[in-house]
């Protein structure tokens, strides 16, 4: 798929002429001049699916400015903590970053909305729209800008499920009691059945799990599973829950954007289409290497919870929680606002 974006791609820009924004048109590339300019984005964890559009984004920049413009990716935390992120991109100690908005959801709240369970956001295409119209909500420009930060893009995370140790649930009673790795409103809704949910890091969620300080860990279906290796040490897996997901921003800092000039500014947004393919792509492919994978290891149970019990678990863990966070942040942000705009959006978006 990458290989095609490409060679569609370099047969547009063969078509384009000078302009006045530097753009030069070559046989091969769009070719974008200006000033040297170097970028460090912080990253967790290593190049997985979840990355390939920011190493899309990162490679793109690079050769259509010559190398002159370079957004260099720094996985394993080495230069700030996931959970520092935004912090850092405060302070100007990087230039971008990506961040989980769960993972400190003061910082953030307008954002929280997108983590709410059960929302309809189950196909990627129509979840990149709603969270395209919430990131361009005044309010949630108006939270990330106390951090001093820009949001660029969303790096968008397929539905979740639950993998785990220990005897393989049947149905949504057997989560009862269970200590899980749930984010944001995932949270609320595991606490809606009777387990107990805790904020870990993806980066900590391997040794968790095999020193069952959880009993299972939320994460998107399938390749983040296999990503932190979770899968050699689980005994079990859940397929149909989707239980929703989390919204992971890509963010610039804004002095660092500002000084940027018109044409870099642009290219960066011009990028944005391939990276949300190739970042497909990649999560299609691990998919389908995963489930065969999955399928054939006789110490690994593929569970499908009952559909009507995932009918009731929707029921109490959607729409009441969902006008719980409005009733909880009334009169701090536009909650209702921001709640109606994301099923409109999604609404529209699935037609």
């Amino acid at each position: 798929m990458r290989k095609s974006i490409a060679v569609l791609s370099a047969a547009a820009f063969a078509a384009l002429v000078m302009t006045d924004g530097g753009v030069v048109a070559t046989a091969k590339a769009q070719m974008v001049d200006g000033p040297k300019v170097t970028w460090r984005l912080s990253l967790w964890g290593k190049r997985r699916a979840f990355s390939e559009g920011l190493e899309y984004i990162s490679s793109e920049v690079s050769k259509r400015t010559g190398g002159k413009f370079q957004v260099k990716l720094y996985y394993g935390e080495q230069l700030s903590k996931s959970k520092e992120n935004l912090d850092s991109i405060s302070v100007g100690a990087i230039e971008a970053a990506l961040f989980c908005a769960s993972y400190h959801p003061g910082k953030n709240a307008p954002l929280n909305v997108l983590d709410l369970p059960f929302l309809p956001l189950g196909d990627l295409d129509v979840m990149l729209k709603v969270h395209e119209k919430v990131y361009a909500h005044p309010s949630a420009a108006k939270a990330l800008a106390k951090w001093n930060a820009r949001l660029y893009m969303s790096n968008v995370l397929p539905q979740y499920e639950y993998m785990g140790k220990g005897t393989p649930p049947k149905s949504v009673a057997d989560f009862k009691g269970k200590r899980l790795r749930a984010l944001g409103g995932m949270g609320r809704a595991a606490k809606a059945i009777g387990a107990v949910p805790t904020t870990v890091t993806a980066s900590e969620t391997y040794t968790a799990l095999q020193r069952g300080t959880v009993d299972a860990i939320g994460f998107p279906y399938t390749y983040t599973f296999a990503a932190y290796k979770l899968d050699e040490v689980a005994d079990w897996y859940t397929t149909n829950m989707a239980l929703g997901t989390v919204n992971c921003p890509i963010v610039f800092n804004v002095g660092a954007y500002d000084r940027l000039p018109d044409q870099y500014k642009k290219l960066l947004d011009d990028v944005k289409a391939g990276a949300v393919e190739a970042q497909k792509a990649a999560y299609k492919a691990k998919d389908e290497i995963n489930i065969k994978k999955w399928a054939a290891n006789p110490k690994l149970t593929a569970v499908e919870i009952p559909e009507a019990e995932m009918a009731e678990f929707r029921r109490i863990g959607g729409q009441p929680l969902w006008n719980e966070w409005v009733k909880e942040n009334e009169g701090k942000i536009p909650a209702q606002e921001l709640l109606d705009l994301v099923l409109k959006t999604a609404a529209e978006a699935s037609k």
